[in-house]
């Protein structure tokens, strides 16, 4: 195989709100961690078993930035897609540190903000509409008829008495 890929979707809830640091460049990244949790019935006991993954998060593109900034607080869910990155640094006691991070690129990466109206703590900050999508690049405007909130994909009103009218159906088939 030629190449390689490093890709990592998660979905997930924050585990604090998104701090934004400023380079002296004036390049901005936002940071936060992002719980994940599987879980499983044990098979000898019946208990339920949970197990929850921390994932450090930084967010390196302007627009998504933004949108995080904005409407990302503690306990939103997402779906996000970066890559891996492992970092080393010396931290204050001068032992050489590692981390490994999910980087969302300056021109790559995706987020979605997956709470309805007031999920989270961010009450009312967006529509029901399935949230804010932001991918690397790309505009602030939805692009595709699905990712419309439900009242901007409706047609309009069918005449009184049609059977259009009497079947109250978003279903798009």
């Amino acid at each position: 195989m030629a190449g390689s890929v490093n890709k990592v979707i998660l979905v997930g809830n924050l585990g604090r709100d998104p701090e934004v640091r400023t380079f002296p460049s004036g390049d901005r990244v936002v940071s936060f961690s992002v719980a994940t949790t599987e879980s499983w019935r044990d098979k000898n006991t019946g208990e339920r078993k949970d197990r929850t993954e921390w994932h450090n998060v930084q967010i390196f593109n302007e627009n998504i930035g933004k949108i995080a900034e904005q409407y990302c607080r503690k306990g939103s869910k997402v779906y996000l897609e970066g890559q891996l990155q492992t970092r080393e640094y010396t931290d204050k006691d001068g032992n050489q540190r590692r981390s490994t991070e999910v980087v969302l690129q300056r021109f790559r990466g995706e987020l979605t903000l997956l709470d309805s109206k007031g999920g989270g703590r961010g009450e009312g900050d967006y529509d029901s509409g399935g949230g804010y999508s932001q991918q690397g690049g790309g505009s602030f405007g939805r692009s595709s008829p699905m990712e419309r909130a439900p009242a901007e994909r409706r047609p309009a009103a069918a005449p009184a008495g049609r059977l259009s009218e009497q079947l109250d159906d978003d279903i798009p088939f």
